[in-house]
């Protein structure tokens, strides 16, 4: 029997803001090549976060704490202990392609550090390292030391310290869970009182809570092949107490936090579940205010999956199925170019986008409508959004399951878009109102004034 469904928008009534769903990790940079920035401001990206930047074996040049200020022991007031130069370059490419950095101040993951780690470990003056993070604030917002006015929103305080918290490690914090508290809390209380609420302080990047829905093999795939299930299980376990304790402290405590980040390359459905339970103790302590990012997520960290339809409909998904949640940006985990398991937007080989970049692009064009209009009739296999805006008004649909007849009451006089790995948001003649939508498609569909 074929399978239908009946999807119905109502352009009428106004749900909110289309968010950010579809910003990125790591920008398109190779070495000092920033020429493929651009597609960034194809596809409308509005934030990258700066985070393993050149990859994830890092670059020696961008962004880390101290690739900016290389000797610790240099005075942190003296413009001449810093070196900005290459991050300028970074962060000036992005800003003219219409992308705002989201800054992590921290260090890159070192997945060498079974070998030996150099820059994991906790600073050895909590103080300090919040003062120079101060100064590159300064550097990037109030034009201190020949700086910029850039106004740069999002400093989040390091990357998944959870990941040692149960002594395996994954090459990101070589330190206990107490040391990163105290990290925390000095440096978001000095930085509060610097800068006042014209930044938003946050953190941590958590590993993930996979243990909530308890697949041990998508968690260890998701964390490396190389850790055994029975590490697994503990790892898991470790990273739900490890944000438990972390928010008990942030609220026992009253300190800054404005947005709190965590990390999944789990499915759809499992993400979803996972999201519900931070959201829910967050907001359990009080913390309902606070925005939560999921700002690392791949859901298709597999090479056969890399560049196919099933990553694009499920890229497709999982932003559409985020924005109706309590979600306030996601950072695709990313937009670098090369060989990795985790880059999908881009043919590791010719650099070329793949359709996972045009399901983005895609996104933009929903996002850059507006707001967001109610739509029914989809399910744990058919994701969609809708919106409208001065322009007009489109709808994005993803089927992650089977071959599904897509009934609608839209108009049929908007123009229907399909990307797949083999349509890269390819204008088509689909009935809007009538369409054949097959396994792993998307269908973007738009009517513009």
């Amino acid at each position: 029997m074929e399978n239908i469904k009946k999807l119905s928008v109502d352009f009428g009534t106004e749900l909110g803001v289309i968010k950010p769903m579809h910003a990125v990790g790591s920008p398109p940079v190779v070495g000092a090549n920033v020429s493929f920035f651009h597609y960034l401001k194809e596809a409308n990206i509005p934030y990258s976060r700066l985070h393993d930047v050149g990859g994830a074996f890092s670059s020696n040049l961008y962004v880390d704490i101290p690739n900016i200020f290389r000797d610790f022991n240099a005075d942190e007031n003296d413009p001449a202990s810093y070196d900005f130069v290459f991050t300028d370059y970074l962060l000036k490419n992005l800003l003219d392609n219409n992308c705002q950095p989201y800054f992590r101040l921290g260090v890159s993951i070192e997945n060498h550090h079974t070998v030996k780690s150099f820059r994991i470990d906790p600073p050895s003056d909590n103080h300090k390292w919040a003062r120079i993070c101060e100064h590159i604030i300064r550097h990037y917002n109030e034009g201190w030391a020949d700086g910029f006015h850039y106004g740069i929103v999002y400093w989040e305080i390091w990357n998944e310290p959870d990941s040692n918290h149960t002594g395996f490690g994954n090459g990101c914090w070589n330190g206990t869970s107490e040391q990163f508290f105290e990290l925390y809390r000095v440096a978001s209380k000095h930085l509060r009182s610097c800068f006042g609420d014209t930044i938003k302080i946050g953190g941590y990047g958590h590993c993930g809570f996979y243990a909530i829905t308890d697949d041990k093999l998508t968690g260890a795939i998701a964390m490396g092949t190389d850790h055994a299930l029975d590490k697994w299980e503990i790892r898991k376990i470790g990273f739900i107490e490890f944000f438990e304790q972390f928010v008990d402290m942030v609220v026992s405590e009253n300190l800054p936090f404005d947005f709190f980040s965590h990390h999944s390359y789990a499915s759809v459905e499992q993400t979803l579940i996972m999201h519900r339970y931070a959201a829910d103790y967050l907001a359990k302590k009080g913390l309902s205010h606070v925005e939560i990012h999921l700002n690392e997520w791949n859901c298709n960290a597999r090479i056969p999956e890399r560049g196919r339809s099933i990553a694009s409909a499920c890229t497709t998904a999982m932003m559409c199925a985020m924005q109706y949640e309590k979600m306030d940006m996601m950072c695709y985990y990313d937009a670098r170019l090369g060989v990795s398991y985790y880059a999908g937007l881009f043919n590791p080989m010719t650099f070329q986008p793949t359709c996972v970049f045009y399901a983005m692009k895609a996104f933009g064009k929903v996002y850059a409508m507006g707001t967001q209009v109610a739509l029914s009739g989809t399910d744990s296999k058919l994701y969609a959004v809708a919106a409208k805006g001065e322009n007009g008004r489109s709808v994005l649909i993803s089927n992650i399951g089977a071959d599904t007849q897509v009934e609608t009451d839209l108009p049929a006089t908007m123009t229907a878009y399909l990307v797949d790995e083999n349509n890269y948001l390819v204008q088509t003649d689909l009935d809007s109102k009538s369409f054949l939508l097959k396994e792993n498609q998307v269908i973007y569909l738009e009517e513009t004034v």
